[in-house]
């Protein structure tokens, strides 16, 4: 599994890839805006309800940002 520092790289290129600033996806998706800090500087994982509603944003497996794939297309 990814460090929480991982986790939030890859949330950012995707959000960078699908042109969605980050304070957009997170208001979507009705999480707090300190959620990339927290993942960044207090290593602080994120819970499993937020992965799935990031992951459904942005179109892309859970799989992909927890680190158990390189593929972020593996949920099609």
């Amino acid at each position: 599994m990814c460090k929480p520092h991982e986790i939030s790289e890859k949330i950012k290129l995707l959000a960078q890839n699908k042109k969605v600033t980050l304070k957009k996806l997170l208001e979507d998706c009705a999480i707090n805006k300190g959620f990339i800090y927290d993942l960044e500087h207090k290593s602080t994982y994120p819970s499993c309800d937020k992965i799935y509603r990031i992951a459904d944003y942005l179109d892309c497996s859970v799989d992909y940002l927890l680190g158990r794939t390189d593929n972020p297309n593996s949920h099609k």
